[in-house]
């Protein structure tokens, strides 16, 4: 009786660390109290004797102050879900997205990613001007370690999708804005990445292409993937997102309805915070 009685007393403390387990497993992104401080200098010595002349001068070495372009940030988004980001220019909306992407470590706090990531945040990152698209192709895709032997399977759906096959062979100096971001977006998501993190670069492409980058982020969350997107379209933000993101001032002001996170950015407390 007393094992019976125990099993019965064990079930719900199983349960309840099963369910545990499947949460966890269901986040794809957990940021915790992210912090990201830049050295703003005013006065910078460039040779030793101007360093040892303004320590007996001024008795300091340190000639910068931190300027903190993220303080205690903290949200979780999970597998399926879009999350979009806004705010005013000089947000952190960019350094947000760079720290999630892993190029930009947090000076505070910590980052969890659950799966592969892939991001469009700056357009052309990783490309040569002076090589065509075809080496391009090759150069961004060796940086994120994928065998010759893929990339050359993968070169034509690349240049189909982008529309690039005729301009294949010209170097993409030649290139327009719209054909860059073709290029950027067609190589990022052929690497079928788990998380895709999205500046502002598609805003370049023209309404059939954009067409064709929401028909992606539809399969995507059919496939129970995550998105990451920054917009100045608030349509498109309000549209696409489960969840929006509003920042100022690289403090979180908003984080949830989409509708009510474009009122608070449309309104004029938000405005006067700016100033």
């Amino acid at each position: 009786m007393k094992s019976q009685a125990a099993e019965i007393m064990s079930e719900p403390a199983n349960t309840s660390e099963q369910s545990a387990k499947e949460a966890q497993t269901d986040i794809s992104i957990n940021v915790e109290n992210v912090s990201v401080a830049f050295r703003s200098y005013k006065q910078r010595p460039t040779t030793l004797k101007e360093s040892i002349i303004s320590l007996m001068k001024d008795r300091r070495l340190r000639y910068y102050e931190n300027f903190w372009a993220l303080k205690d940030v903290s949200f979780t988004v999970k597998k399926g879900e879009v999350l979009g980001i806004i705010g005013s220019n000089g947000a952190g909306k960019s350094t947000l997205l760079r720290t999630l992407a892993g190029v930009l470590p947090p000076t505070e706090g910590k980052v969890e990613v659950n799966g592969k990531v892939d991001s469009l945040i700056q357009l052309g990152a990783g490309f040569d001007p002076e090589l065509n698209a075809i080496e391009n192709i090759y150069l961004n895709s060796s940086l994120h370690k994928v065998p010759r032997e893929e990339i050359k399977q993968r070169v034509p759906h690349i240049l189909q999708f982008a529309e690039l096959e005729e301009f294949s062979h010209t170097p993409i100096k030649y290139y327009s804005s719209g054909m860059y971001a073709r290029l950027g977006f067609a190589v990022a998501i052929d690497r079928e990445p788990d998380i895709l993190i999205v500046d502002e670069v598609l805003a370049v492409g023209d309404e059939r292409f954009q067409t064709k980058c929401k028909a992606i982020f539809d399969r995507y969350l059919e496939e129970n993937k995550t998105i990451i997107m920054v917009s100045h379209s608030l349509g498109q933000i309000e549209q696409m997102s489960n969840k929006v993101l509003l920042l100022s001032k690289g403090e979180v002001i908003h984080l949830g309805d989409p509708a009510e996170a474009i009122e608070k950015y449309r309104d004029e407390a938000y405005q006067t915070r700016l100033t």
